[in-house]
């Protein structure tokens, strides 16, 4: 007798909370958005203030090398 007045229970407070959502859904859903504003697309331009340079004749990199060394344990393949 005492699980069935649970569920009973149980159930009517399920149902509340979903007529609680389903108006307050209604009541904060009525927000009307104004027209859609249209923008212009953006026209091209020249680029007045580009400048021109020549680039390098070669990359100024260094040869990239690790910072440590390392030796493969015994039972491992050794690297490539």
């Amino acid at each position: 007798m005492q699980s069935q007045r649970f569920k009973v229970l149980a159930a009517m407070v399920g149902a509340g909370a979903v007529v609680a959502m389903g108006a307050l859904s209604l009541t904060l859903g009525q927000h009307g958005f104004g027209p859609a504003t249209t923008v212009s697309e953006p026209t091209a331009t020249l680029g007045e203030t580009v400048t021109t340079t020549t680039p390098p004749p070669q990359p100024v990199t260094s040869l990239a090398t690790p910072p440590f060394t390392f030796t493969t344990p015994s039972g491992f393949a050794a690297p490539h």
